[in-house]
């Protein structure tokens, strides 16, 4: 079971540092000149989990702060991942338990 919670937690780390990533180098093709794609990448990894750490990235770096979309769904997606992974780790994963 220790190791089911290790792994979960390196995977939410993981992709966190993967959505903040991808807001850098948004961010960074952005100030060359470069055209702005890429932000479903970024969506995909913040329902993957990754919203906190994309949207802190955001904040940090002042990314795509006018849009919309941005400011206001992913703060709600991270409160959803956060709800997920607070109910999986007081369940215990047993929805992943094979019976």
């Amino acid at each position: 079971m220790i190791l089911l919670y290790a792994v979960l937690s390196a995977y939410i780390a993981a992709v966190n540092v993967y959505g903040a990533l991808l807001v850098r180098a948004q961010r960074r093709k952005r100030d060359e000149g470069g055209e702005k794609r890429g932000d479903g990448k970024i969506m995909l990894a913040a329902l993957l989990g990754g919203a906190a750490g994309a949207y802190c990235c955001m904040l940090a770096m002042r990314y795509r702060l006018e849009n919309i979309v941005f400011m206001v769904l992913l703060p709600v997606i991270a409160v959803l991942n956060i709800y997920f992974f607070y109910v999986a780790f007081r369940s215990g994963f047993t929805f992943f338990a094979v019976q």
